[in-house]
């Protein structure tokens, strides 16, 4: 047995979640935001049986998906405020986390 964190950016949520829906992974969902932009996160906890790990593995893959972003960073304080230019970052994917489980109980 497995237990799967996988930190998925807002805008895959809604797709990734209704497949693992579909595929009969159950889950919880958490609210999370990241720390470089701050921006708003999906991090789903799956207790998730060996042999269908790969299967997860390749649904977040399938579904969450790297895009380009021009994002404005913070402006810079020091004699005087300083705005730098916007900068291209990705953003989007899926971040997992994959742990051994010693026990799984449902109460």
């Amino acid at each position: 047995m497995k237990l799967v964190f996988a930190i998925v950016h807002s805008d895959d949520s809604r797709a990734v979640m209704s497949e693992m829906t579909k595929e009969g992974f159950y889950f919880t969902r958490l609210s999370t935001s990241g720390g470089l932009l701050r921006a708003g996160n999906v991090t789903l906890m799956a207790g998730v049986e060996d042999e269908k790990v790969e299967s997860l593995l390749d649904l977040l893959r399938r579904f969450s998906s790297q895009r380009k972003q021009m994002i404005q960073p913070s402006p810079m304080y020091g004699n005087e405020m300083f705005m730098s230019e916007p900068v291209e970052i990705t953003v989007g994917g899926a971040t997992v986390f994959v742990l051994d489980i010693e026990q799984f109980l449902k109460l």
